[in-house]
This record gives structure tokens, sequence and C-alpha cells, in this order.
């Protein structure tokens, strides 16, 4: 998920961003915080959340790939990146108004998401929170119940500190974009924080109407028994072949991948990503 250890690693071993045009960039006041963001593309509006401790660049070459066939809407989320941090928690519900408050603030009535880690958490609460906002979503690498992370990563969450994350190489490149420079060891404390928030969303998740496209890696932080489960929730797991439609949500998993190489493969996500948001599926025997 959002997981942001793993996320900090990623980080680290970044490529170079490919684009094809330059995105235009510009910034809106969005709850009390100066909100960054850019544009790109053209066609039915899509809006990009990174996961913690990134930013635009470091979503890597699928803005730009999703951007041929989309107007891409790529956020900065609080704290990160060139948007401003306020004095208030990072919580995924308030991820997700401050996604809700910017759709109004640059007259977005209904979007499509694509969410990773964090970016999914907050955008499955938008879609809980302001269902009416949303058209479809993609939440790669999404849990919605602490007990669906790997023990592992349970195990791992109470030994997180500031000093863990402060001392990091990677900690030197979040001043080259911050609007505080001086800003990180707050963030950190935020995001630690947020890995301690109580996250028990299966009846909302079941009264969603909102077709849901959930990604995982096969070696995610998030187990495939959860993404299993959230699936059936969304109405999914039954058999095809049957004379009935298939649900509108769906399930995909990436194989021999862990939490942070999900972002790091744009080719085979842009095929997951665009036949959903289309509306595609594939033809059986019987069809």
């Amino acid at each position: 998920m959002f997981r942001s250890a793993l996320i900090a690693a990623a980080l680290l071993i970044s490529g170079p961003v490919l684009a094809e045009s330059k995105p235009a960039g510009d910034r809106v006041e969005v709850n009390r915080m100066q909100m960054y963001y850019e544009t790109s593309g053209e066609g039915d509006p899509l809006i990009v959340l990174h996961g913690a401790y990134m930013n635009i660049p470091s979503m890597g070459a699928i803005i730009p790939m999703l951007a041929k066939t989309h107007k891409v809407y790529a956020l900065e989320l609080q704290g990160h990146g060139r948007t401003t941090d306020i004095d208030r928690p990072i919580t995924y519900p308030n991820l997700a108004d401050d996604v809700a408050a910017f759709m109004d603030t640059v007259g977005l009535e209904k979007a499509d998401v694509f969410g990773y880690s964090m970016g999914a958490a907050a955008g499955l609460q938008l879609a809980i929170r302001h269902p009416e906002k949303v058209n479809k979503l993609v939440a790669a690498s999404v849990s919605y119940d602490a007990s669906g992370w790997q023990p592992e990563f349970q195990a791992f969450i109470p030994q997180m500190t500031v000093e863990m994350f402060v001392n990091m190489p990677f900690a030197e490149d979040y001043r080259k974009l911050a609007a505080d420079p001086d800003g990180f060891p707050a963030l950190v404390e935020k995001l630690i924080a947020l890995e301690h928030e109580p996250m028990a969303w299966e009846d909302d998740v079941k009264a969603l109407k909102t077709p849901v496209l959930i990604i995982t890696g096969d070696a995610d932080v998030t187990t495939l028994e959860h993404s299993v489960a959230m699936f059936r929730l969304l109405g999914g797991g039954v058999m095809g072949d049957m004379g009935k439609p298939l649900p509108a949500s769906r399930l995909a998993v990436m194989p021999a991948t862990s939490h942070t190489a999900i972002i790091k493969q744009p080719d085979l996500l842009h095929a997951f990503i665009e036949p959903f948001l289309k509306g595609e599926t594939p033809k059986g025997m019987f069809e």
C-alpha cells in the first residue's frame, strides 16, 4: 500500500522520467494549503495521486503514458513535493477531502482516479466520501483494513522513527522541490502517524458503487488474500462464461512484483489501466 519505508527505498533507485511534452504546472489554494498540480494530455479527466514521500516526478513514466489518451491532473498531496504543509495530520479522509476540494476549485465535476500506495488509499476514501466525484478508481497497492498488511510490515511499524528517515539520502532530494526545505522531519512524523491510523473500511467498500480496479504485486505489502477479499467485497470473484455480465470491478496481480516495483513497470500498469477506464472486456469463447 502507501508503505512509507518501502516507498523511501524505491526513491533511491528511481530512474529518469520520460515525457513527450512538458506538463503545465500551477498552484491553487486548497484547505489552507497551496496545492501544486500539473496537467498534461487531452481527453477525459484522470486524477493521479502519488504515494508517501513521493511527488509527481517520482511517479515516473506512467503519467505521460496516460496523458496520451486522457487529460491528466497529477497532484502533489499535503506536504509533498511543491505543495505546502499545514498544521493538520495527514490522514486518508483529509487527503480525500483535499482532492475533492481541488476538483471544486478547478471546476472538475467528476473524474477517473489513479492512486498508488498512499494515493490509492486516498482515492479509495475519495470514492467512499465523495462518490459523486469519482467515475472509476484504479487503486494500486491498497488496503481497506490494517489487518491486510503483511505480518512483517505490521511488526515494522512500531520501530519507525523520524531519525530513520531523515538520515537517508532521499531526504536531501526532498529539499529540491519542497515549499519548505526544512520541513522534512515534520512530514516524516506525520507519515509515521499515518501508519498507525486505524483502518476498518470493509462496510464502506462493500457499499461502493464506483467500479474499482485493484492492482497488487504478488509480493506486495498487502497480502494477496486481502486483495482478493476486497475484490469480493466489490462483487468480483464470480464465474464468467455463464451468460451474465462480469462485475464492473477488476483485480490485476503483477508477477514477481514487490510494493516498490509496481510503479517501476509503467507498460504493464498501462496495459491494466487503459482497458479498465475504457470499459473494454476480453471476449471469451462463447461471445
